[in-house]
């Protein structure tokens, strides 16, 4: 290798909190909601929001989410990111380091960095877990990163991976996720994402594109291509072919909303309304942008709204796993990091 040392990676998931109380979870929300890239108001109304509101009375009802969510080995988002994080280490050495981090909570960014520098890398390559960019998400990780080295007298080589939402291998891995259901016992699939603030798709739009005109982001293109809902609709549009589903067979949509300001639509459960209304039954659900299993997936969707379903007089909604330690996903993971995605 010469006088370059290794390459390091910092694959970075979300957050966790450390534990299901609510003390935890209070801890998580205001460390992650005082982000200005996640609730972008002014900081004053921020704070007051934040610490007044949010904190104090979601943490009860998240802590109730969490218990239930919650493992004998802990979180599944974190455990799960650990255990691809070893996965991805082994194909990896030894030609690169690979260290875990989370944006919000533990193990830090910072102390991941300091991790790799100590380890004498001489480049470090970026990898947040988001296949879809958002300031929100994808954003705040690269800013943080940002933030970190800047105090350091040596800054080594640095990759910031944007996102891999059309990446084949990322398609490949849910689409073997789906294949593991009978597709065709299912009245519809639902591609649902996480949900984002119309205002923030606005603010990202440096054309003015977004929101002009009825179906903007069902095509992608350089006027759009950092649009989240247009990465959103292409992923959706690339898993349909793998999968080979036909016009009607399926829908996309957007859940996780908070608050009362507009956020991307359709919403998750207005299309399930809708879904129902039409004659179906039994709902397959892809979320593609969590590669890993969590709060929104396995509670969100295989809980509280399979439970809204069948109220509705539906049968079942069946969520498909994410990709979480997935060997095809392993190797895509390898793939893009040796690509610099």
């Amino acid at each position: 290798m010469g006088l370059s040392g290794k390459k390091g990676v910092l694959l970075v998931n979300l957050g966790t909190p450390d534990s299901p109380t609510r003390g935890a979870v209070y801890r998580y929300l205001k460390e992650f909601l005082l982000d200005w890239r996640v609730i972008d108001i002014n900081p004053v109304s921020r704070n007051l929001l934040v610490r007044g509101i949010i904190a104090p009375f979601r943490s009860g009802s998240s802590a109730k989410g969490y218990k239930e969510l919650w493992t004998p080995e802990g979180s599944p988002l974190k455990v799960n990111a650990v255990r691809l994080t070893e996965l991805v280490r082994e194909k990896l050495e030894p030609e690169y380091e690979v260290v875990l981090a989370m944006r919000y909570q533990s193990p830090s960014i910072e102390a991941a960095i300091k991790e790799l520098m100590a380890k004498k890398v001489s480049e470090i390559i970026v990898f947040p877990l988001f296949p879809h960019y958002a300031s929100a998400s994808t954003g705040s990780v690269h800013e943080e990163v940002m933030r970190i080295l800047a105090k350091q007298q040596v800054i080594p080589n640095l990759k910031l991976i944007n996102s891999f939402y059309d990446h084949p291998m990322f398609i490949e891995a849910f689409t073997q996720r789906g294949l593991e259901h009978n597709i065709e016992e299912y009245d519809h699939v639902l591609f649902s994402y996480h949900g984002l603030p119309q205002r923030q798709m606005m603010k990202a739009d440096s054309g003015d594109h977004c929101i002009k005109t009825e179906n903007c982001c069902a095509t992608i293109g350089i006027h759009n291509q950092y649009c989240y809902s247009a990465q959103c609709y292409a992923t959706t549009a690339a898993l349909v072919k793998k999968l080979d589903l036909k016009e009607g067979q399926y829908s996309t949509s957007f859940q996780s909303r908070l608050g009362k300001t507009p956020w991307i639509q359709p919403y998750t459960t207005d299309m399930l309304k809708t879904r129902y209304d039409a004659g179906d039954r039994r709902i397959l659900v892809f979320c593609p942008a969590f590669v890993s299993d969590c709060l929104e997936t396995t509670i969100e969707i295989s809980s509280e709204y399979d439970e809204d379903f069948k109220a509705m007089g539906g049968d079942h909604l069946q969520l498909v796993e994410s990709l979480n330690d997935h060997p095809v996903w392993v190797d895509a993971v390898c793939t893009m990091i040796k690509e610099g995605a």
